[in-house]
């Protein structure tokens, strides 16, 4: 009686420092750095078999949800930083971008772009980052790709995660859902990545390093949408920081944004550095936060659940909707006057995330 195969999963080894040409050759060295830093880190029964692509069973309890997908690329310097890395960052950020759309993220991909010379040992750092970030956003990391470009062709190590995740029956967060008199709420302190980036560089010596912000934000939406079932919607205020996600908005709502300076969350380490620096710290980016809009009436049980998650902990309002000046975010200052934020012209940090 034959007995049913099965497949012998492979289990290469690595036997190099850094990463030459020859491991994104498509051969056996390839195969090794593949088995050894990446199936070894994100070792998951949905990657089944190890084929050109992996072959998803959506979850029961999610039948008749919409899909949502979305990915991104991240080219941050230093690869590693205080609160995080590339590889963290990659899974929040990609895992933040369903979130905010209302979606469960269920699965990312990973490509990575690898500069002949990285030290394995860094590599090994990275992936490794990314299982535990995964594991705590509750997604699998299941596909991926790797290709090896000679020195001086990139920097170090670029990633480029993509994501899917399912929009449950009844959801619909869209700017356009947004009214005059609704409520913004932030999930804690804005512009920490942005400033950790630009210390991590030696730029300044900071008597006080400042931390990442990265972390997932799914378990965050969860709540929040419980609490206020009309909820409106939601944007992370990654690139470009709280001024371009609230103008995204405005935007796409057609209404007026009012926030007030003295509400927004700011570290005084932060604050003192962008005096220093002539930096805007709306502008910053953050890598684990968000801004949501809610009507009046359900403001207080949002921003009663968002405190009760860590990640929302230190959430806040920090302005409302309003009929005045559609498309158009406008600041009360600390003086009691109004300036108008507009969207970032240029970059204000490069190679943040």
């Amino acid at each position: 009686m034959n007995q049913p195969f099965e497949p012998r999963r492979r289990g290469g080894r690595l036997r190099v420092d850094t990463v030459t040409l020859a491991h994104g050759g498509g051969g056996k060295a390839m195969r090794d750095l593949i088995d050894d830093v990446f199936v070894r880190a994100f070792d998951n029964p949905d990657m089944g078999e190890l084929e050109d692509q992996a072959r998803l069973a959506l979850p029961a309890d999610l039948a008749g949800g919409r899909l949502a997908f979305t990915t991104d690329g991240y080219v941050v310097d230093p690869l590693e930083f205080p609160g995080g890395d590339i590889g963290e960052l990659a899974v929040n950020g990609t895992v933040n971008d369903l979130a905010v759309g209302g979606a469960r993220p269920l699965w990312l991909s990973c490509a990575v772009i690898v500069e002949e010379g990285l030290p394995v040992e860094t590599l090994r750092r990275v992936a490794a980052s990314m299982r535990r970030a995964a594991d705590a956003a509750g997604v699998r990391i299941v596909t991926g790709d790797t290709k090896v470009v000679g020195r001086g062709s990139a920097d170090k190590l670029f990633v480029t995660t993509s994501g899917v995740g399912v929009i449950p029956a009844g959801v619909d967060l869209s700017a356009r859902h947004v009214r005059p008199g609704d409520v913004a709420i932030v999930n804690g302190w804005l512009g920490d990545h942005g400033a950790c980036i630009l210390d991590a560089r030696g730029d300044l010596e900071l008597d006080s390093p400042i931390e990442s912000d990265t972390a997932p934000l799914a378990a965050l939406m969860q709540a929040a949408m419980a609490a206020a079932p009309s909820l409106r919607c939601a944007r992370d205020a990654t690139r470009g920081g709280l001024a371009s996600a609230l103008n995204e908005i405005a935007a796409g709502a057609g209404c007026g944004v009012e926030i007030d300076e003295t509400a927004l969350p700011l570290r005084p380490e932060v604050r003192g550095f962008c005096e220093i620096l002539g930096l805007d710290p709306l502008y910053l980016a953050n890598e684990g936060k968000l801004v949501l809009f809610v009507p009046p009436d359900q403001a207080e049980a949002a921003l009663a659940a968002m405190r009760s998650v860590p990640e929302g902990r230190d959430s806040v309002i920090v302005g409302r909707a309003v009929a005045a000046h559609p498309g158009t975010v406008v600041m009360t200052t600390l003086f009691g006057g109004g300036r108008i934020v507009d969207m970032l012209l240029g970059e204000q940090l490069p190679r943040i995330c």
